[in-house]
């Protein structure tokens, strides 16, 4: 039997690359399905990756990671700082997490610092930039029986 990831990038995140580089760096978000795809091989998993600007779509992959996923790895993006549903799919699946920004949100706008998932992610990794993705995968399968 296969073991699985599910991979969630939030709002914006398919502009990686382009967007404000100075910040994000220049990674597109292609690079950053490799690097989590080529972590989680190393520990015996396949990775479904999924991104979207609308939280419903993002909402439905979650709940659809029952069925044959033993993980999620989670950039939300801006809904980080908004979204309640978000992190009531996250709970409500019972799926261990890891929470990743690419950008230290500590060091950015005060509106940044707050995560509707920080008290309920099994891992966090915050300004790791796009390795921060193979860094989470790394700490969240060690979490995986």
């Amino acid at each position: 039997m296969t073991r699985r990831l599910l991979l969630v990038n939030g709002p914006n995140l398919n502009l990686l690359g382009t967007r404000e580089p100075d910040v994000y760096g220049t990674a597109t978000l292609s690079d950053v399905e490799r690097i989590t795809a080529d972590a989680a091989v190393e520990g015996g998993f396949e990775v479904r990756a999924v991104q979207s600007n609308h939280e419903g779509v993002l909402i439905d992959a979650i709940h659809d990671a029952r069925a044959d996923c033993e993980g999620i790895v989670i950039n939300p993006g801006g809904l980080t700082h908004t979204s309640v549903v978000l992190r009531d799919a996250l709970t409500g699946v019972s799926l261990p997490f890891a929470e990743v920004h690419i950008s230290d949100v500590y060091a950015r706008e005060e509106f940044r610092h707050h995560s509707y998932l920080h008290d309920v992610a099994a891992v966090r990794v915050i300004g790791e930039g796009v390795d921060g993705y193979a860094n989470a995968v790394r700490q969240l399968l060690a979490l995986i029986p």
